[in-house]
């Protein structure tokens, strides 16, 4: 016996698949895609910085550890201000321009919120 997730709209626990491919409340009528719950999850991902601060798209972080780029590009030095970050699922979880340096992917576990 699967359990259904509970109704976003009233919080029902009696909810059932209708046989239309959507999960139904009784007590509110309301109708929704099963895999909605899950998509909404991972809306709500938050990323968060070294000190465990809330990051959001264009925030100003600075970088705490000096970091060695592959390919022999350099190395951005800790203390550098990044303005302007746009956050993303991957690899790396903040896509960023760094001046003198270009665009660039940063861990959030190597910048501080400023």
């Amino acid at each position: 016996m699967s359990t259904l997730p509970a109704c976003p709209q009233c919080a029902s626990t009696y909810t059932y698949d209708n046989g239309a491919g959507l999960l139904a409340c009784p007590e509110c009528g309301n109708e929704w895609p099963p895999q909605a719950e899950g998509a909404a999850a991972e809306a709500a991902r938050v990323w968060r910085d070294a000190s465990g601060n809330v990051l959001q798209d264009g925030d100003t972080v600075t970088v705490i550890k000096d970091l060695k780029l592959k390919g022999g590009g350099g190395t951005v030095k800790q203390g550098t201000k990044v303005k302007n970050i746009r956050l993303v699922d991957g690899d790396h979880d903040i896509d960023c321009k760094i001046d003198g340096f270009g665009q660039m992917g940063l861990k959030t576990e190597f910048v501080r919120k400023a």
